[in-house]
């Protein structure tokens, strides 16, 4: 099978990788990448592993190597070495202003006809309050769990 992703290493990255391999004084997951790339390296100087050998020989699966390929390729020898931070899935629903209001709503007195505020009704609420556009309960939830408030 055609690797779409083809690893040849230049001497002085490979020389790089060497020393990170040789010296051992830093991360293990960072030593380990270096010793897949020396491996899976197609050029003059490497031996050409495939994904299969280099899996067993260091323990990892075989979609590990095509990463860390996949990334020297893309991204650049550093990229490949060190594991890359994962971006922020999505931000906060409930700022410091909209907690200090759910706070004040929430220790205040419940809506006409209820003996106590509900996770739910404090969610309609707000949105209603246009202090937030949505708002899930767990959100708020983990919020007044935060804030040690308790509806009950």
């Amino acid at each position: 099978m055609q690797k779409k992703y083809v690893v040849e290493l230049t001497g002085e990255e490979r020389r790089q990788l060497e020393e990170l391999v040789n010296k051992g004084k830093s991360l293990a997951r960072k030593i380990e990448h270096a010793r897949i790339l020396l491996k899976a390296d197609q050029g003059a100087q490497g031996p050409g592993w495939t994904d299969e050998q280099i899996a067993q020989a260091y323990d990892v699966s075989p979609l590990t190597v095509g990463r860390i390929r996949q990334r020297l390729v893309e991204y650049g020898l550093e990229d490949a070495l060190v594991r890359r931070q994962q971006e922020q899935a999505s931000r906060r629903k409930l700022d410091g202003a909209a907690e200090a209001k759910l706070i004040a709503l929430a220790c205040g007195p419940p809506p006409q006809g209820r003996r106590r505020w509900t996770i739910r009704l404090l969610a309609h609420s707000i949105v209603e309050l246009n202090i937030v556009d949505s708002v899930g309960r767990e959100t708020l939830r983990k919020t007044l769990k935060k804030m040690s408030l308790s509806l009950g």
